[in-house]
């Protein structure tokens, strides 16, 4: 587990939410509190850890990762049960977990262009990284987050899991992998909102953003953003949410996105 503190922020409510650079003030969120990046040393969870570090809301910022100094693996649920018992003994209450992990392609694996190409071990993997472990997180976490006062937790989904967004078909193992994630934050959602009537459960799309995950797949013509000014834009939409936004899928310009 990778620490990073800060110092803390004044609640003045009186300055609306400002961006630049990348950067913005999350002033809805209450003081004290700590911060959480789930894959936090990759392209958006490291640019994401630098962004909270930056605004200076949080006591403390963590950047969980599967090779950190204390992992977090979302393919292994003790090391996920093990990162919540720490963060359980924060001073500062979690009110901020953003999972920015994900799965589209890898050595083994690419996305299909038809359905000759489904491989059974593909789509198990695919569905283990982008609904299982996301699941997994919500199911140890989600419980960690205060009763009184704003906290979100937001999960990085994509506008390609959405059933009724999908043209042109094809990615069978992303696409629906992520529409999973996309019922189980629905799911989540509705069972915290009976006891954290603040809090936030919600899938995000961060857009196209300059990463190994998306680089072989970036076309002419495609807004394709730096992960720092994607960064910047998730956490603008995260800390204009209220929880009237709860368990839905939203985009980088906090536009929702019918599932």
């Amino acid at each position: 587990m990778a620490e990073r503190g800060n110092g803390r922020g004044s609640l003045d409510l009186s300055r609306p939410p400002t961006i630049s650079k990348g950067m913005t003030d999350l002033i809805s969120f209450p003081t004290p509190a700590s911060a959480v990046v789930v894959a936090g040393t990759g392209g958006i969870g490291a640019a994401l850890v630098a962004s909270l570090e930056s605004s200076g809301r949080f006591d403390t910022v963590f950047a969980l990762s599967r090779t950190g100094v204390e992992a977090l693996d979302l393919l292994d649920e003790s090391s996920i049960a093990a990162a919540a018992v720490r963060l359980s003994a924060l001073d500062a209450p979690l009110r901020l977990v953003i999972d920015a992990s994900g799965f589209l392609h890898d050595e083994r694996f690419q996305p299909e262009k038809s359905w000759r190409q489904l491989d059974p071990a593909h789509l198990a993997h695919a569905f283990a990284v982008n609904a299982t472990g996301p699941a997994l997180l919500m199911k140890h976490l989600l419980p960690l987050l205060p009763r009184q006062g704003k906290s979100v937790f937001a999960t990085l989904s994509a506008r390609v899991g959405s059933i009724s967004d999908n043209r042109i078909g094809g990615w069978y193992a992303y696409r629906a992998s992520k529409a999973a994630q996309n019922q189980l934050v629905r799911c989540a959602a509705i069972e915290l909102a009976r006891t954290r009537r603040e809090a936030v459960c919600v899938a995000l799309h961060p857009g196209t953003v300059h990463t190994d995950l998306s680089a072989p797949f970036s076309k002419a013509g495609l807004n394709v953003r730096p992960p720092e000014i994607a960064a910047g834009d998730l956490l603008t939409v995260i800390d204009g949410l209220t929880a009237e936004r709860t368990g839905t899928l939203i985009d980088q310009n906090g536009e929702t996105v019918p599932f």
